[in-house]
C-alpha cells in the first residue's frame, strides 16, 4: 500500500475526541489559515462526503467524494475516486487521489489518533508527501488535539 500516516496521542477520552473529530471538522480539518465549509457528510458507507477548502487569499478547492466506512466512535474512511451523481444518486468515477482514513483508539488515559492517506501509486504518494502531507496533517492533528484537550479540561 502506498500510505502516508500521522499518529498522535491526544490527552482526552475517546468519546470527546470522536465528538470533535466527527462533529466539528470545520474547526480542525485544514491547517490554519485554511478552513473548510462542510457541504455533506452522510455517515454511512456509500454516503456523500463533500466540503470546500478555503485559502487565506480567497482560494476555493471543492472536495467531493464518497464515504466508504463510518464506524461510530472508531473510524471513518472516504475516497475521492468516486462521487455521487446528483441527477441519479449513483456513483460516478472521478480522478482519484487517495483514500483517507481517520481513526481513534483508547490509549492509556487518552486517545490514539491516526490519519492515513492511501494512494493508487508510489508517484501519487510521493506527490502528496511533496505537497506537505506530514506538516499539514500533523498541524490538523495538533488542532484537533488542542480542541479536544480544552474540552476535556472543561469537563
Amino acid at each position: 500500500m502506498h500510505e502516508l500516516t500521522i499518529t498522535r496521542h491526544i490527552a482526552a477520552p475517546p468519546e470527546t475526541v470522536w465528538a470533535v473529530m466527527a462533529d466539528r471538522q470545520e474547526e480542525w480539518w485544514c491547517p490554519k489559515p485554511w478552513s473548510i465549509t462542510m457541504i455533506a457528510q452522510e455517515r454511512r458507507a456509500g454516503g456523500r462526503s463533500a466540503m470546500v477548502m478555503h485559502g487565506p487569499d480567497g482560494e476555493e478547492m471543492p472536495q467531493e467524494g464518497v464515504m466508504l466506512e463510518w464506524v461510530d466512535g472508531v473510524r471513518f474512511t472516504t475516497t475521492d475516486a468516486l462521487r455521487i451523481d446528483p441527477a441519479t444518486g449513483g456513483f460516478v468515477p472521478a480522478d482519484p487521489f487517495m483514500i483517507g482514513c481517520w481513526e481513534i483508539a483508547p490509549d492509556g488515559a487518552g486517545t490514539a489518533y491516526t490519519a492515513s492517506a492511501r494512494h493508487w501509486s508510489a508517484e501519487a504518494m510521493e506527490s502528496h508527501r511533496d505537497m506537505g502531507f506530514e506538516d499539514g496533517w500533523r498541524a490538523c492533528a495538533d488542532q484537533l488535539a488542542a480542541i479536544c484537550e480544552a474540552e476535556s479540561a472543561r469537563s
